[in-house]
């Protein structure tokens, strides 16, 4: 490597302090307590486990459950995550949430070290892949479901108690789902990269499962609501094109192998202007992607490339007001994309603003939108504007992180938070009981959900803290995933 001379260090020192002193102008003015923060949101993931609880859980209302998933097909499926307030395992937006805690880890693993939280960042990831190792026994067969929506959803009970059917849907090469297998091959494939420096083994195995999705999900296109029909009431997917990619590029960066750079290169569709970034939407995810790729250098600023490029950044000029076709801001601020559950939608903006940040500024580059230029510290301070609405700078003074700050939700619909722990009242709770004693009790929930963010509020800022609304009052992992990298980048 050539050695820098005098000039370029006193240059990188220069544009390191104005970076430095334009974020802490931006900081100042708000009092949010990113470290904190942050580390709530991985705890959050603790209260989401189902399986056996390992000795060092943390969240200790919560107690073992579905300890007998996969038995109706001879499988253990036990482990992974709840999607949101119920207690089915969704395969599909368990792996995006995978994905983006990875993503995490991969950006922004020094700042976790930094506050101590890695280690909890690695074990949030580890508890999923871990799991969907196991979904995932043979090349061409994933496990991409475990109970019944429907069921699920007609009673209200602990996930210690339920007594709701444990089924289990796959898909395989006579059944296929390019989108399931795509993304869990991503969220493999980012895993691999996250644990690279702690644990090699592990990591090369995530990477083996990972290669072999991408080939499965390649060689068998579909859509995997059509091989799981379960599903498509509650996660049912747009396409396979954009897990394709997305699930091509992670396995880029993870291995440097050509084979995916070239079907990056390949793709007739490389998305186009997106509206979100989300479990069911990852365009945007593989568009920001291979701009780093463009922005290093390691590709050229033409054709298919540049489409990537410019399609990212059209989309963060979008979030900055900046673009040709600006999401919706509310009165207070927030990016609002959808009604139901928008800070999932917000927090992967927020997400893509930080993690771009940071490709430009070693660069010195800025992203030319249609309304003037952003440079790295725009999109930091928009990324800084939305984290800190979201922790309670906003019309409402409410963090819609649960326990954050001093006024937070706290009828959050969420079946374990809402009722009584077990380890503090073992009696059962029945499927219908449990509404009549706890989801219509007008009452604060008496399990915190520490680190958990709610739907969030509507287009106008307003907020409705009821169990029953589900619509703004349900968290979900997709939701604080992003965050974590977020809250990371910010602390």
């Amino acid at each position: 490597m050539a050695r820098p001379s005098c000039v370029n260090v006193v240059f990188i020192s220069s544009l390191s302090l104005m970076i430095l002193a334009s974020e802490f102008a931006v900081r100042s003015e708000g009092a949010s307590d990113y470290g904190a923060a942050l580390t709530k949101s991985l705890l959050y993931f603790e209260a989401q486990r189902s399986g056996k609880l390992p000795p060092s859980q943390r969240v200790q209302w919560r107690g073992d459950s579905g300890l007998k998933d996969g038995s109706d097909s001879g499988i253990d499926l036990t482990g992974g995550y709840y999607d949101a307030g119920d207690n089915v395992k969704f395969g599909f937006p368990m792996a995006f949430t995978i994905s983006m805690l990875s993503w995490s880890v991969v950006e922004f693993g020094a700042k976790l070290q930094a506050k101590q939280e890695v280690s909890n960042a690695l074990g949030a990831i580890r508890w999923g892949t871990d799991y969907l190792i196991k979904a995932h026994p043979q090349p061409n067969l994933l496990y991409g479901e475990v109970g019944d929506g429907d069921s699920d959803h007609s009673c209200w009970q602990r996930p210690e108690d339920m007594t709701t059917p444990r089924t289990t849907y796959r898909i395989d090469d006579q059944h296929p789902g390019a989108d399931l297998a795509g993304e869990t091959a991503a969220a493999f494939a980012a895993a691999s990269i996250a644990f690279g420096r702690t644990d090699s083994k592990y990591a090369a195995l995530l990477l083996t499962h990972a290669k072999q999705l991408f080939d499965f999900a390649r060689n068998h296109p579909g859509q995997y609501q059509s091989s799981m029909p379960v599903v498509g009431k509650f996660y049912s997917s747009s396409g396979y094109q954009d897990e394709l990619l997305w699930a091509a590029a992670w396995l880029h960066r993870a291995t440097g192998d050509k084979v995916y750079l070239d079907y990056l290169g390949s793709a007739g569709n490389t998305g186009g202007g997106r509206t979100e970034f989300s479990w069911d939407d990852k365009y945007v995810g593989a568009q920001v992607l291979v701009a780093k790729l463009v922005l290093e250098g390691q590709v050229g600023n033409s054709g298919p490339w540049a489409q990537y490029k410019s399609q990212a950044e059209a989309f963060i000029c979008n979030c900055l007001q900046k673009g040709s076709s600006n999401f919706h801001k509310t009165p207070g601020g927030l990016l609002s994309f959808l009604p139901w559950n928008n800070l999932q939608y917000t927090s992967t903006a927020a997400f893509v603003a930080a993690a771009y940040a940071d490709y430009l500024a070693p660069k010195r580059a800025s992203v030319q939108c249609p309304g003037g230029i952003a440079g790295s510290s725009d999109l930091i301070a928009l990324a800084q504007s939305q984290a800190d609405y979201i922790l309670g700078a906003n019309p409402n003074k409410m963090s819609y992180m649960v326990g954050y700050g001093s006024r937070y939700p706290t009828q959050v619909h969420h079946r374990g938070a809402s009722i009584v722990s077990i380890k503090k009242d073992p009696a059962p709770v029945s499927c219908s009981q449990g509404f009549k004693l706890w989801f219509d009790k007008n009452a604060p929930n008496p399990n915190v959900l520490d680190g958990a963010l709610v739907g969030g509020p509507d287009g106008q800022d307003q907020y409705t803290d009821a169990r029953s609304n589900y619509q703004m009052a349900e968290p979900a992992t997709v939701n604080t995933a992003p965050f974590v990298g977020v809250l990371a980048r910010l602390a």
